[in-house]
């Protein structure tokens, strides 16, 4: 029993001898970077390349991102500049319409003849010859020819006030309340006038060319014509343009619209 214990006691104390004997002995300068493991943290081995792999991988994300903000940009920028300059140009054409207009209105005023080809300022109406040969064409006379002007002048006013909303309303009703007035054919040509001036080419289209249909015979035919055609250019609208003013030449060649039909044609 004695030596059993013995035994016992020498096996016990001879246990932390053995577990030493086990562990391997690593030296300092064994290659392994004083010491460390090439897996440790400290070590900057493989860990710490994992830890700048991520870092550098979202950096890249972040460069393509601005990269495609800054396409965006440049693109939302160009956008915008196409934008301005179509509005330019918009703004341009109203100006040159409001020009057109204001000067045929003060020619008009003071008794002359526009470059446009705008007829006398004696009411803005056609001779006595000229107003019954186209009351005859449409098959009747006006009412009273007092009130028709006053009527008419009051619509006139408003294009001289530059008002022009208003002004295509009134010669509209003017137009509905008075269709064979020997100041109708004026009208009719002062709205598509009006309605240019607004910038409305579809309407302003659509009463110039009603001129020539509902008073064929009247002076502002020509005119209204060579306007239309101004119109069609506007949009886009070259070769019935050309045509609309040939049209002009051949039939008016001794009218002030037809000199302008052919300037606009050598063009």
């Amino acid at each position: 029993m004695r030596q059993y214990r013995r035994f016992l006691g020498i096996a016990v104390l001879g246990l932390p001898l053995m577990a030493a004997a086990q562990v391997p002995v690593i030296e300092p300068d064994a290659g392994y970077g004083g010491g460390y493991s090439a897996g440790s943290p400290e070590s900057g081995g493989a860990y710490a390349g994992g830890g700048a792999n991520a870092p550098a991988s979202a950096q890249g994300m972040l460069f393509q991102q601005l990269q495609q903000m800054q396409e965006e940009i440049a693109q939302l920028r160009g956008m915008l500049e196409e934008q301005q300059n179509q509005i330019q140009r918009l703004e341009q054409q109203g100006l040159e319409r409001y020009k057109d207009l204001d000067s045929r209105l003060s020619s008009g005023a003071l008794g002359g003849s526009s470059g446009q080809g705008a007829s006398s300022s004696a009411g803005e109406t056609a001779s006595a010859g000229q107003v019954a040969a186209s009351q005859q064409a449409q098959g009747g006379a006006s009412g009273d020819p007092a009130q028709e002007k006053l009527y008419y002048d009051a619509a006139f006013d408003l294009i001289k006030a530059k008002d022009f909303d208003k002004a295509s309303q009134a010669f509209g009703a003017f137009l509905r309340k008075y269709p064979n007035s020997q100041y109708a054919g004026n009208a009719q040509y002062w709205l598509g006038e009006v309605n240019l001036a607004k910038g409305d080419l579809q309407a302003a289209g659509q009463a110039f060319a009603k001129v020539s249909q509902a008073y064929p015979q009247h002076p502002k035919v020509p005119d209204s014509l060579y306007k239309l055609a101004d119109v069609e250019i506007r949009l886009g609208n070259r070769d019935k343009a050309q045509g609309i003013l040939r049209q002009v030449i051949a039939q008016y060649p001794n009218s002030s619209a037809a000199q302008l039909a052919q300037r606009q044609l050598n063009r």
